[in-house]
Formats: structure tokens, sequence, C-alpha cells
């Protein structure tokens, strides 16, 4: 019987190494990679790694910032056959502590910015620090220990079920909730998401959020798999994104509401050749249709939509969708499937509203170290197949279009009627003076909770005047009792507005 050839995307890099050695495959910066040095420097950091002992499918973390760098430790933990472990510089050093030990990696390695961040984590003393960028006593220094290991491919075999990941939520507290990743299903994520956003070897994608995060994978999997090329920020801005879409003739970027917001309100927009786009895809939350058409109207009309959730579905509204209903996030991905469910548990007809199921090839392999959790998210049909609950209130329309309602735990029920906030937000979103709005649940001496919306403004608008514009337009059951501004939100990597720490202060001192 012939052997199998060996799985995974690594496999792949080598490949483009060897026939595209010269093309350019990622730029960070004034500096670049060709194909032939992301390579060996993938295979430097598997080489080193190995040479440390470190074990098939052990955990190795990284807490590190965007560089051509963190690109290559990412894929050299990969490569080694080792599991990844990204995790947020922007997390306390108390929460980096917690997610390493959840994990069981006894590896980091560490950007200079993040140095001061893991010394105060009060790691173990076991924990071997890895410093990139930098050296100190007490760390291994990471640009000698990869200098001193071969370029050459260390022949790793990896299976489909081998952990290519953990993923942590970046908001993450209390006891870690770490989503298992195989590399099938990373490499599912790779070409489904290549062919839904039409990407080829040709193409050159921009990389605005950070490379810790699981959404960032949008940008970086799908290039890495067809050989094409990625450019990554260090740290986003509206004007500096335009300007490097413009200076790599970008075809592909990702991009969270929330920059989109930024991006159209910044003077630099107009000012840069946009044309180069063939997909604008944003994602972490809902895009309100108001930014939706501006962004439609003044960057372009290739704007891609998608809805998912890290644990493994996905649903994608493309630009020639064209659904009857403007609130459509789409259909699910090429290899998903979804159902809406009642209270009931129970699958409910088109058009009502329930909590979104999803299942598929890129499903996650379960929570790490949570049998508890796997048992919680998981919905079966009368078939007994398994599907992975949301948390999300959805419905699917007549054309098969997915429109969310809510985040099932973001509804506010309020004097026996269900108020979903995105329902609110895009009415008060319309609001010229409205850059970006979020509504939450307060608490309530006679309805139990009420709704209070959170704006960040554009010039000096009157609170109460557009409070009263606000209430005018929605119905007696949706009222606002209340409207603050606020300078920022609190937000995750994705810039998923993080609602649970806008309630706690108002809950809290109820209690």
């Amino acid at each position: 019987m012939i052997e199998a050839p060996a799985f995974g995307m690594a496999s792949v890099w080598a490949t483009h190494a060897r026939f595209a050695p010269d093309k350019i495959a990622a730029i960070c910066g004034t500096r670049q990679l060709t194909w032939a040095e992301f390579d060996r420097g993938t295979a430097r950091v598997a080489n080193a790694l190995i040479r440390l002992g470190i074990e098939h499918d052990e955990p190795v973390a990284l807490v590190m910032t965007n560089s051509l760098e963190m690109l290559e430790v990412m894929f050299g933990i990969v490569r080694a056959g080792a599991c990844m472990v990204p995790i947020s510089g922007l997390l306390t050093g108390a929460q980096i502590a917690t997610m390493m030990a959840d994990s069981g990696a006894k590896t980091v390695f560490v950007s200079s910015s993040n140095r001061a961040l893991i010394e105060g984590a009060n790691l173990p003393a076991g924990i071997r620090r890895i410093a990139i960028g930098f050296e100190a006593e007490g760390w291994e220094a990471g640009e000698a220990l990869l200098a001193a290991a071969p370029d050459t491919d260390p022949a790793v075999r990896i299976q489909p079920d081998d952990r290519f990941n953990i993923i942590y939520s970046s908001g993450t507290t209390g006891l870690p909730k770490g989503i298992v990743q195989s590399h099938g299903a990373r490499t599912h994520f790779a070409w489904s998401n290549a062919l839904e956003l039409g990407m080829t070897r040709e193409s050159v994608t921009l990389v605005t959020t950070a490379l810790y995060s699981n959404g960032t994978m949008f940008m970086v999997l799908p290039p890495l798999l067809l050989g094409a090329t990625i450019v990554i920020m260090e740290q986003f801005s509206p004007s500096g994104a335009l300007a490097l879409i413009e200076q790599h003739r970008v075809t592909h970027a990702f991009m969270v509401p929330t920059q989109c917001i930024v991006t159209l309100d910044d003077a630099a927009l107009g000012r840069h050749d946009l044309s180069s786009l063939k997909a604008l895809l944003s994602a972490g939350s809902s895009l309100r249709p108001d930014t939706r058409e501006a962004v439609i109207e003044r960057m372009t009309p290739n704007v891609y939509e998608l809805y998912g959730f890290s644990e493994g579905f996905a649903t994608m509204r493309k630009p020639g969708d064209n659904p009857a209903r403007p609130t459509a996030v789409g259909r699910p991905v090429l290899g998903f499937d979804m159902r809406i469910i009642g209270q009931d548990d129970r699958e409910v007809p088109r058009g009502e509203p329930g909590e979104i199921v999803g299942r598929g090839l890129g499903m996650m392999a379960g929570y790490h170290n949570r049998p508890d959790l796997d048992a919680a998210i998981l919905w079966r049909d009368e078939a007994g197949t398994e599907y992975l609950r949301s948390g999300d209130i959805g419905m699917i329309d007549e054309e098969g279009f997915l429109h969310i309602v809510d985040r099932k735990k973001d509804m506010i029920l309020s004097g026996g009627f269900n108020i979903f906030p995105a329902d609110l937000e895009a009415v008060i979103g319309q609001h010229p003076e409205v850059q970006d709005v979020t509504v939450i649940g307060i608490p309530h001496a006679k309805w139990g909770e009420t709704p209070l919306a959170l704006v960040i403004p554009r010039g000096t608008p009157e609170a109460a005047a557009l409070l009263e514009w606000a209430n005018a337009r929605l119905a007696k059951t949706q009222r606002l009792a209340g409207l603050e501004f606020r300078a920022e939100f609190p937000r995750n990597a994705l810039g998923k507005v993080l609602k649970r720490e806008l309630r706690a202060t108002f809950w809290e001192k109820a209690e």
C-alpha cells in the first residue's frame, strides 16, 4: 500500500518555497519575507523547538506583537508538530498566567514590548521564556536560539486530528475557555474561505487586527495555503490602512465594524486609490445597515460580511447576494450547515427566531480540559447529528439568508417583553451625530431591567435631544430609559463590544 503523504499546510508552505522562492510571502513595515525566507524562518523555529525537547502536540505559547517574527514563530510552532497557543498582550499578567497554566504550555515566546507584562505575571519557575527582540537575565535569547537551529525541513508528520492551536477569548475572566482546533479544521478554514472570498496565489491580503486573534486568520491562513502575499500592520490606523491598500495593491482586507466606522470618519478617505480591493470582509459583530451602505458607497462595492463563532460555524454575505431583507448576514460558508431551534430545543419553521446552531468541517475538536462545556454546547437533531450552540438569536428568511436578532445573553427582558439591543442600535445609529452605539440592560425597580443607550458621538450633540429623537422612532416597549455618552467602549481583539463589562457597573451598584 502506498504511504499517505504528510498532512497539513506546513508541507504546502515548503512547496511554495521550492517552486516560487522569490515571491513575496509577507510584508510588515519596510521589511518583507520571500517564500524561501518564510520557509527557512519557520523551519528554524521548528528545529529549535525540537532541539529543546518540545514533543509532538505539546502546547507552546506566544505573547507577541504583530511582526514578521511573530508570523514565523506562530507557524514554526505548528511546523514542529506542537500546539500553538497565541495569547493577547492586552490581558493582565494574572490572566496570562491562568491561560498558560490551563493550556499546559511550558514555553512562551515574548516580544520586547510584552517583557514587563510577562515578568510581572508570576509564571512558575519552570516556564521557559524565550525573548524575541531583546536580551535580559532570566530569558533565553531567541535570536541566538534560532540562529543556531538548522533551516532545513524538520520533516514532522502531522495527522488531520492533531492539534493546530488553542485559542482563548481575549476577554476571558475566571476559568479560561480554550478552543481546540485541529489541523484538519484549520485546513478547511483556509480553503473554504479562499474559495468564498475569491482568493488566488496572486492575492494580496491586509492584516489590520492582532495576529493572535482567530478572526485575523481570514487574511492569513488562506493566503498561506495559496502561496499569496500577506501585508501586516503593526498597529491599525485608518490612514495607514488606506495607504497600504494603495501602495501594495491589496486585493483582500479584513476590518471589524469599528474599524470601518473610524475609517469612514477619517480625513484620508478619498485620497487613496482603493480600486484594487476585490473583497473587504467585515466580521466580529454585525455591520449596522447604515455603516454597510456607507462602506459600499465610499470605500468599495465589494463588501463581504461574515457571521460566525470560533468554535466552528460561519455564514457569509457576498456582494452579489442582494437579499430582499438588508439585515441578512448570509448563507452558510462552504462545508457548513445550520438550524434554528426554539426554547424547547426543537427546530423552528423558517421565519421564526431562535438560537442558531451550526456544524461543519471546521468545527472545533472541543474545549481544552472542559468536557462540561463540550456537553453544554452540543445540540443533536432527531437523527443524532451534532451541532454547536451559538448563544445567538437568529432567523432564516424565505431566501435562506440568516439574520442576527441578538446575543441570547444580551437580550433585555423588560416587563415581560423581549428587547433585542441590535434593533435599538440600528435605529440610533442612523442619527448623523452618532459614530457608534451600544445598548445594554440596566436594573429597573418596576420592569426588572430597562434599555440604556451608550453613544460615542460625532461633534457635540445634546444627550436629552438625542434620547428624545431615538424614543420617537422606537416602539413603546423598546424605549430607552436613558442615553449616556462615552469616549470609547471596552472591546475584544476583534472590536466586539464587551457588554458584560458595561453592564457590570450598573448591576453591581444595584446589588
